[in-house]
């Protein structure tokens, strides 16, 4: 067993989720979950949704509006009721987008002694069961506020998109007792919002990335790998 301290530390594995070590997005999916459960319109449902994707995509989401979106439908319902529907969009939806490789992937970096964490934009009511699956160490997602036992579907700290991503991260990093640091770090994501994140790794790599962060790759030599082939 390796041992860690100030002259060895601890290596970082940092983790995108969405698009990355799934081969989908689990936020979209929620949503489309919630239409085959019939617990919203099917027309205007899809259309926000994919509307929201869209921006995601285009790196000009409203995350506050998204989560709002993403948790209203399911308001009223108690803790019970929340984990049991989030079984059914596990085997339902999130199951189909489980990748082999990626689960090889975080295996070989918890194989390799290092520290592993996913970091996700979307909010953790949808991302803690799939982290789970992963058995990773940490994960860091979009922190929901809850009343009374409700989501209220308003987000809670800073939303972990964009340069959120590294202010969360760097303030988790700050109250941890590890010797854990972005300067021996490797952060794996495929998409252009966390270009902020990449730029503060010691190694970032792209992985299925999209249009943009497949060309910033190639000009800043980035490694890019496929989880998917």
């Amino acid at each position: 067993m390796r041992h860690f301290g100030p002259d060895m530390p601890q290596r970082l594995a940092l983790f995108d989720l969405d698009n990355t070590l799934l081969a989908g997005d689990s936020d979209h999916a929620w949503g489309e979950f919630l239409i085959a459960q019939q617990l919203v319109d099917e027309a205007t449902h899809r259309k926000k949704n994919d509307q929201f994707y869209q921006d995601y995509l285009n790196g000009d989401l409203d995350i506050h509006a998204y989560v709002a979106f993403t948790l209203t439908p399911i308001h009223a319902c108690t803790c019970a009721q929340r984990t049991a529907l989030h079984a059914e969009f596990m085997q339902y939806a999130v199951k189909p987008l489980l990748i082999d490789k990626a689960f090889d992937l975080v295996n070989a970096h918890k194989n390799a002694g290092d520290f592993c964490l996913i970091i996700t934009a979307t909010n953790h009511f949808i991302t803690n069961p799939i982290a789970e699956l992963f058995k990773v160490d940490r994960l860091l997602a979009t922190d929901v506020q809850i009343v009374e036992g409700k989501l209220t579907g308003e987000i809670e700290g800073t939303p972990c998109y964009q340069d959120g991503k590294v202010k969360k991260l760097r303030h988790w990093l700050s109250q941890s007792s590890s010797h854990l640091s972005l300067e021996n770090s490797i952060f794996y994501t495929d998409s252009i919002n966390d270009l902020p994140l990449l730029e503060q790794v010691s190694t970032p790599i792209a992985v299925d990335p999209d249009q943009q962060l497949a060309q910033i790759s190639v000009e800043k030599g980035w490694q890019s790998i496929s989880l998917r082939g």
